[in-house]
């Protein structure tokens, strides 16, 4: 983000993975389900951390935000919202091995196959939008059962 409050922590020299507006709001609807407002007006202190970050990335016109300046409030309550998507969009057909730049099963280059495991939340998060946006992977179409969450138990 621009001069905001949220660039006031010291940046690191790993390249930055933004943390994408659409999963902020994600985050704070997994938190009003979950910490409703009492009363119409107050929130949870979840919420309103999120809810700040929100306000300035509207405010200076920004789609992403530093993942390494997140307020850590709102960091921990982004995680929480991040532990309940699914991890991984694979779904078990893997071009890659057969020699594949981009797997048509899932959408993800061979490079975010292999080092899947490796990447930060919201590095995983920007993969998960691109081949979401793109939506032309066989798990958003012919295998897209495959694809759906298992309800939790």
């Amino acid at each position: 983000m621009q001069a905001c409050a949220l660039s006031s922590m010291p940046t690191r020299n790993t390249p930055m993975a933004g943390i994408h507006i659409t999963d902020i709001e994600a985050a704070i609807n997994y938190w009003r389900e979950r910490k409703p407002s009492p009363d119409g007006v107050t929130l949870a202190p979840e919420i309103r951390a999120l809810a700040e970050v929100y306000a300035l990335m509207i405010y200076y016109h920004e789609s992403e935000a530093d993942e390494f300046t997140f307020p850590t409030k709102a960091l921990q309550a982004w995680m929480t919202w991040y532990e309940s998507t699914m991890d991984t969009p694979c779904i078990a057909i893997c071009s890659t091995s057969q020699g594949d730049e981009t797997c048509k099963g899932c959408g993800r280059s061979f490079e975010e196959v292999q080092h899947w495991p490796a990447l930060r939340p919201a590095e995983k998060r920007q993969v998960w939008r691109r081949i979401t946006l793109h939506g032309d992977a066989w798990r958003f179409n012919r295998y897209a059962e495959r694809a759906k969450e298992k309800p939790s138990e």
